[in-house]
């Protein structure tokens, strides 16, 4: 008996001493996860898998709903940033945690590089920012490129990633549906532009808002008062910036001379007195225009144009890697003199296979007579500079404001919003927001007006 005891005993303490071992195996790799750093600060992951730099327990976290192409971002990458890393991030005030929102309408290569920087990340968070940093840094080097993998794993590879393991990640998918489902949680909350910022401070559910890119001093003041355990001070409403006449109410009236087209000379459909009014830069070659006129575009006009809560009012913006686009937008324009505007306009998207040729005048001129157009008028408009003209106005109306197509700028209460592309239904959600936000105003300036007249 007493030798099986030894041997049992032995037996325990080997046990033991692997526990043990283990134990502190699992200390040091914990360790280790924990004092990752990034230009001597500690980087990490949230439980809900998204990146951060900062003291896990700071007192304040900010979110950044980014996207790594969008210029606002980069300036204020280049700008605020290394400020607010080093008065609020380095002394532990605050957590920067990074969240994806390429906007694939404005910057349709964006998603890729998100991509790209969180398959470095699964080798490690100080991998992650390293990318992070570099594709805002060289964002002028790839901003352009039709497709950026090549450039995106060379960078990859110049931080010492393992390929093998980076182009796996690439090809296996999941992180490319990572990235959607955190664009779909920003649409979500409401965010339509990026930058877009987010403040949380431990211990509480409230959150404060900010969007665009500003200086440092405007961040300061939320930081410091959630620091101090305060609510942030209200920032002091701007006054709206000029609209253009295309976009102010005397612009977007109705033409009594010209039917179906704004003063401003756009075409329009819905209601003229809607307190919502979109205002479409349209291309009649890109492929996410013809894929928002023919997806979205029948749920928006269901819901909301056709019942006449919001104005859809179209501009002509044809780009130059589009070489059939501008004729295409004369013919529309033509078409628009005999009150066939949306019948061309639908018709130029539903078959671009078919006139967006060599032989684009010729195929337009038959779409016209499909349309029961009168030919001679037609002609007399599509061969002359009196179309064309139309159309060049419109790219002087876009000039310094419009880049992309399709764009889509709200108006409502006099300001004027962008954002690209979106599925009719997320599209719906936005206006119908902007629509209560309306009557909302509305109800408190007759309140107000009610309670001054008495």
């Amino acid at each position: 008996m007493k030798i099986y005891l030894l041997k049992d005993s032995v037996l325990s303490v080997m046990m033991l001493i692997v526990l043990i071992a283990c134990a502190q195996d699992i200390t040091a790799q914990d360790t280790t996860a924990q004092s990752a750093t990034h230009d001597d600060m500690p980087v990490g992951f949230t439980d809900a898998g998204h990146p951060f730099i900062g003291k896990v327990d700071a007192p304040v976290t900010l979110e950044e709903w980014s996207d790594y192409l969008c210029p606002f971002c980069g300036r204020h990458f280049r700008q605020t940033v290394p400020a607010l890393l080093d008065q609020y991030v380095r002394t532990g005030q605050l957590k920067l945690v990074f969240r994806d929102l390429p906007l694939e309408g404005l910057h349709p290569t964006a998603a890729v590089g998100h991509v790209a920087t969180n398959c470095v990340g699964q080798q490690g968070a100080a991998a992650y920012w390293k990318m992070h940093d570099a594709l805002f840094a060289r964002q002028g080097e790839w901003n352009r490129l039709p497709d950026p993998s090549d450039f995106l794993a060379g960078v990859a590879e110049e931080f010492g990633a393992d390929m093998q393991k980076y182009k796996a990640c690439i090809a296996e998918g999941s992180i490319a549906a990572q990235v959607t489902a955190s664009v779909e949680e920003g649409r979500g909350l409401g965010y339509n532009g990026t930058p877009s910022f987010r403040f949380l401070s431990t211990g509480s559910d409230k959150t404060y808002e900010m969007s665009g890119a500003h200086p440092l001093a405007r961040f300061a003041r939320y930081a410091d008062a959630l620091i101090a355990g305060e609510a942030p001070p209200e920032d002091p409403k701007p006054a709206p910036p000029e609209l253009p006449l295309w976009a102010k109410a005397e612009g977007l009236a109705p033409d009594p001379e010209r039917p179906g087209f704004t003063m401003a000379g756009d075409a329009y459909k819905g209601n003229p007195e809607a307190q919502v009014v979109v205002v479409e830069f349209n291309d009649f070659q890109c492929p996410a225009c013809q894929k928002h006129t023919l997806e979205a575009q029948p749920v928006i006009d269901k819901e909301l144009v056709d019942p006449g809560k919001v104005l859809w009012v179209d501009k002509q913006l044809p780009l130059r890697v589009h070489e059939h686009a501008l004729v295409a937008a004369v013919a529309a324009e033509c078409a628009g003199d005999q009150q066939q505007y949306w019948q061309m306009h639908g018709r130029l998207h539903a078959d671009s296979e078919q006139w967006a040729n060599e032989n684009a005048d010729a195929a337009l001129l038959a779409l016209a007579e499909d349309l029961e157009l009168d030919m001679q008028k037609f002609r007399g408009c599509f061969e002359s500079r009196q179309g064309l003209e139309r159309v060049v106005k419109d790219l002087y109306d876009a000039q310094g404001l419009i880049t992309r197509a399709p764009t889509f700028v709200i108006i409502h209460e006099g300001r004027g919003t962008t954002t690209g592309p979106l599925p009719g239904d997320q599209f719906v959600k936005l206006l119908t927001g902007r629509l209560q936000a309306a009557e909302a105003s509305a109800k408190q300036e007759q309140s107000a007006t009610a309670d001054s007249e008495d």
